[in-house]
């Protein structure tokens, strides 16, 4: 059975929607946990309209507050051999259960099943979202999400599924940390779970203005940082490598104060010749080709743009530089 796990606040334009697209799966064994978080509109009553309706359908109040108490309300409560997420105003295709169900089948233990995402908004989509909608998809043609991981979250919060005894012993939503679907990938890549994709869209994901990653400061570009520098200490750092920054821009500057405040030793490079020679966080900015003259280093580089991206892939190729081993796209 697949246990569903869906925290819900203030959903009631969309909740009617999603959870007709729950009930047209084509795959039938599963049960919804859907946990009400202090709603202040109709939502907790639409759940329980669709619980008295439908038995595989269970309703619960939060206990606390917050999205990461409302997930571990609904695992708690689980009783599936597997698990997945959903959000309370996105859209699952027919598919959805059944593909992502027959990936961990047929691969087995170990295994994290994804698919490909379409956002969609009722106004005008952001070109951000289009972007990392593009992204996501591509790495499901190559499986190497992992080998992205400190660019962007490379899994969708409400398109996975893996077994449940994978999830406990990768301590599901026991971690009080947000961005909490980011914490989660990251704990996923530590215990070195598989990624296998389906080449199919399996996920319809709303923009709204009043959706949490937009409003609620658990998900500002600062507590991203903050998490993507802490598990990169404790996984991909060794400590013989020169650390490098590559960028002075505000990621740049951000980056800077976390490894300065953490007593971190590192370099500072910046191709902004305005820049060059001025010196932050008592570190001196000085320009790129210093890496030429470094043994192993290991170079965040601090740029998001597909462009820079490129071009600075086909320099780091062209020293004979290697991803993921001399540097990562930190951004």
């Amino acid at each position: 059975m697949i246990s569903i796990v869906m925290p819900v606040k203030n959903a009631t334009p969309f909740l009617k929607e999603c959870i007709d697209s729950i009930l047209s799966q084509s795959f039938l064994d599963w049960e919804l946990l859907a946990v009400d978080d202090g709603s202040t509109d109709d939502s907790y009553e639409v759940l329980k309209y669709f619980a008295s309706k439908d038995s595989r359908i269970f309703v619960f109040k939060n206990i606390g507050k917050g999205i990461i108490n409302a997930l571990r309300v609904a695992a708690n409560n689980s009783h599936g051999d597997k698990i997945t997420r959903m959000d309370a105003d996105d859209i699952m295709p027919k598919e959805k259960l059944g593909e992502l169900s027959r990936i961990l089948d047929e691969n087995g233990q170990g295994t994290l099943a994804t698919g490909k995402v379409k956002y969609f908004s009722n106004e005008i989509l952001g070109d951000g979202f289009k972007r990392y909608e593009k992204w996501l998809n591509k790495l499901c043609e190559t499986d190497k999400h992992f080998d992205h991981i400190y660019f962007e979250c490379v899994i969708p919060s409400p398109c996975w599924m893996v077994f449940a005894e994978d999830f406990n012993s990768c301590g599901g939503f026991q971690v009080d940390r947000y961005p909490e679907d980011y914490d989660l990938c990251f704990r996923y890549y530590q215990k070195k779970l598989t990624v296998v994709s389906s080449q199919k869209v399996l996920h319809l994901w709303r923009d709204s203005p009043n959706r949490a990653s937009r409003i609620d400061p658990n998900y500002s570009d600062h507590t991203f940082l903050e998490l993507k520098v802490d598990y990169f200490v404790q996984l991909d750092y060794k400590n013989k490598q020169n650390l490098v920054i590559w960028g002075a821009g505000k990621k740049g500057k951000r980056l800077a104060k976390i490894f300065s405040t953490k007593d971190i030793p590192f370099y500072w490079i910046c191709n902004n010749q305005k820049k060059i020679g001025q010196s932050i966080y008592n570190v001196e900015l000085k320009p790129v080709e210093q890496i030429c003259s470094m043994i192993d280093p290991m170079i965040l580089i601090c740029v998001s743009s597909p462009e820079e991206v490129e071009e600075i892939t086909v320099y780091m190729n062209e020293k004979s530089f290697k991803f993921r081993e001399n540097y990562l796209f930190f951004c």
